[in-house]
């Protein structure tokens, strides 16, 4: 609908343009150019004018557009007394989005910012269409991004940043459409959360943590339970078994450098306590 309007003004200008300037027009037109005629060395100075590569100018004579389209990059001529005529330039253009209080979805009070970037691309409507399309386009982004971001849950803008920016992109891109805007990128950059979240948020994944390493340790232990009931039952089979890895053990403790004194047990006695 807003792109409907926006094409329904730029054909309302274009008709306009079509009706001419009027046998009065066209006569203060001629005597305005046979007087720059008259003092052409003084008037040469007044009608030339140079617009750079980034610019176009909109000329107005009597007060309407002379042509669909602006005049650049370079240089063009104007009539004095009946011409004027005002630069746009076409860069892009960014601008902060000051931090916004917003209320999600789901009742939660956050402070977000974010940053647009935009160019005109028609200027011609820019001028014509909207006082300021600088300022306009910056009130705009401000209202957008809390209309875009009410009607999400607060997990949905921590996790989905680009898809926000994606959706209030194609919103002011629809809404600048008339106003010759093209918005290019819209970003969110922080997203600030109460101290009392931030502390339960912080709370809630601590205890997640605990809970998943207690699960882990339960696997570990029931793992290594299964591992000395296997191996219980392989040494059960071989009574050599036991034997070799007893003197293992007696290695092991011999080798390091400490006080203590190991007595030696036979297997044969160990054995008999065992067939008890």
């Amino acid at each position: 609908m807003e792109m409907e309007q926006g094409a329904q003004s730029k054909q309302n200008l274009i008709s306009e343009n079509k009706g001419g300037l009027g046998c009065c027009g066209w006569i203060l037109v001629i005597i305005s150019a046979f007087f720059s005629i008259l003092i052409f060395p003084i008037s040469i100075f007044i009608s030339i004018k140079i617009v750079k590569e980034y610019e176009r100018a909109v000329i107005f004579r009597l007060g309407r557009i002379t042509a669909r389209k602006a005049k650049g990059p370079g240089i063009f001529f104007i009539i004095p007394c009946t011409d004027s005529f005002i630069k746009v330039d076409l860069r892009t253009i960014s601008f902060d989005i000051p931090p916004q209080e917003i209320l999600t979805k789901d009742s939660v009070t956050i402070s977000v910012d974010g940053v647009v970037y935009f160019r005109v691309n028609d200027p011609v409507a820019s001028v014509a269409n909207v006082t300021n399309a600088d300022y306009s386009t910056r009130l705009l982004a401000q209202t957008t991004l809390r209309n875009v971001l009410g009607t999400n849950n607060l997990s949905e803008v921590l996790s989905d940043r680009e898809g926000i920016s994606q959706s209030m992109q194609m919103t002011l891109d629809e809404a600048t459409d008339s106003w010759g805007i093209k918005v290019e990128r819209v970003e969110i950059k922080d997203v600030k959360l109460p101290q009392q979240l931030q502390r339960a948020m912080a709370a809630e994944a601590e205890a997640a943590r605990e809970a998943r390493a207690k699960v882990i340790a339960a696997e570990g232990e029931m793992n290594a339970s299964r591992a000395l009931k296997e191996a219980s039952l392989v040494i059960s089979e071989s009574p050599s078994a036991l034997q070799l890895r007893y003197l293992q053990t007696l290695n092991t403790i011999a080798a390091e450098k400490n006080s203590t004194i190991i007595f030696p047990l036979p297997m044969d006695v160990i054995s008999h306590f065992m067939k008890k």
